[in-house]
C-alpha cells in the first residue's frame, strides 16, 4: 500500500486525541487545519506547530481539505454528521471519525452526500490525562484501529483509510458498526461502571469507617481508575450504546449472584473451582496481548486484520 499523504488535513477537535493525530500526520500533510472552539487551545496549537492554520469555523475549516478526521465527543460528531458537514465537504474527501461507538455515526455517514468518502474508526488508545498538552505522535503507534465501512465507504475510501491507520502505526482491525458497539460495551464501557461503581460503594461505606481510604491501594487504585474518567465523555459514550451495555449488565449481575450464593451458603470449594478459569482466561489474554506488543515492537511488521461479520 501507497503511504499516506494528503495536500490538505483538517482535524476537527485538538484534544488529547485529535492534537496526537495531527502531530502523527505532521510529514504525511502538506498543511494542516485544526478547528476548536477554545482560544487557549487554537493559540497551543499554532504556538507548537502542531497544525498550520487554526479556527472555530467547521465550515470554513473543513471546504478545502483532502482529508477530515473529526476528534470529538461522540454526540458531536453525530450532529455534525447528521446537520452540518455534508454541505461543507468537497467531492472525494476522506471523512473519519474516531468516536467511542460506531452505530449512530456510521448510520449518519451513510446519508452524506455521494462522493464524499465516508467510514467509521475507533484507535483503541488513550491516556489518563486531557488536552493538547498531552498529545504524543506515539499514542497510536501498535494499537488497535478499528474501521467500520458505511454506506458511503467505496473501496478507495478503505485503501485512503487504510493508508491513513497505517501511516499511524496502528494495528487494522476492520467489523462492522454494531459489532464493534457491542464488543467495547464488555471491554470498555462496562469496565467503567463497574469502576465507577465500586468507588460509589466504598465512598458510601468510608462516611462511617475513615479506615477504607486509609488502607486503599494497588488493588483499589488499578480497580478505581477508569472512575477518574472525563464524567461527559463517558456519558455521551454509554448513552450512545445503552443497550449493548445493559445486557451485558444484566450478565454481570448473574455472575456476580453466583458468587453471592456462593459465599453465603458457604460453598467455599466450590467458588474457588469457579474462580480457576476465570483467572486462566487473564492469563491467557495478557500472554498473547504482551506477545503481540512485543512483535510490533520488534518491528515485524503491522498486521490488517479482518473480522468477520456476526451472523
Amino acid at each position: 500500500m501507497n503511504g499516506f499523504k494528503t495536500k490538505h488535513l483538517a482535524v476537527v477537535g485538538l484534544g488529547l486525541m485529535g492534537a496526537s493525530l495531527a502531530v502523527a500526520l505532521r510529514s504525511r500533510a502538506e498543511r494542516i487545519t485544526g478547528i476548536d472552539a477554545l482560544p487557549e487551545t487554537r493559540e497551543y496549537a499554532i504556538k507548537h506547530g502542531i497544525v498550520d492554520h487554526v479556527t472555530d469555523d467547521l465550515r470554513s475549516g473543513v471546504m478545502d481539505a483532502e482529508t477530515v478526521i473529526l476528534a470529538v465527543p461522540v454526540r458531536v460528531i453525530e450532529r455534525m454528521v447528521s446537520r452540518q458537514i455534508g454541505s461543507y465537504l468537497r467531492s472525494n474527501t476522506l471523512l473519519i471519525d474516531i468516536g467511542s461507538t460506531k452505530h449512530d455515526i456510521c448510520e449518519a455517514m451513510g446519508k452524506l452526500p455521494i462522493g464524499v468518502h465516508a467510514i467509521g474508526g475507533h484507535p483503541m488508545t488513550g491516556k489518563e490525562v486531557s488536552g493538547i498538552e498531552a498529545a504524543d505522535g506515539n499514542l497510536y503507534r501498535n494499537r488497535p484501529f478499528v474501521l467500520c465501512a458505511t454506506r458511503r465507504t467505496t473501496p478507495a475510501t478503505r485503501i485512503k483509510a487504510l493508508s491513513l491507520v497505517e501511516a499511524l502505526g496502528a494495528e487494522v482491525i476492520e467489523m462492522d458498526a454494531e459489532r464493534h458497539d457491542k464488543v467495547v460495551a464488555g471491554i470498555s464501557h462496562l469496565p467503567y461502571i463497574l469502576s465507577a461503581s465500586l468507588v460509589a460503594t466504598i465512598a458510601h461505606e468510608a462516611r462511617n469507617e475513615d479506615a477504607y481510604w486509609q488502607l486503599a491501594a494497588g488493588g483499589f487504585r488499578d480497580m478505581s481508575r477508569l472512575a477518574g474518567s472525563d464524567i461527559k465523555m463517558m456519558g455521551d459514550i454509554i448513552s450512545t450504546n445503552s443497550r449493548a451495555v445493559a445486557t451485558l449488565l444484566a450478565r454481570f449481575r448473574v455472575q456476580l449472584a453466583i458468587m453471592e450464593s456462593m459465599l453465603i451458603s458457604g460453598e467455599h470449594d466450590e467458588l474457588i473451582e469457579a474462580l480457576f478459569p476465570v483467572r486462566q482466561a487473564r492469563i491467557d489474554w495478557a500472554t498473547n496481548y504482551e506477545t503481540r506488543r512485543n512483535k510490533d515492537e520488534n518491528g515485524n511488521g503491522q498486521t490488517n486484520h479482518q473480522v468477520t461479520p456476526s451472523p
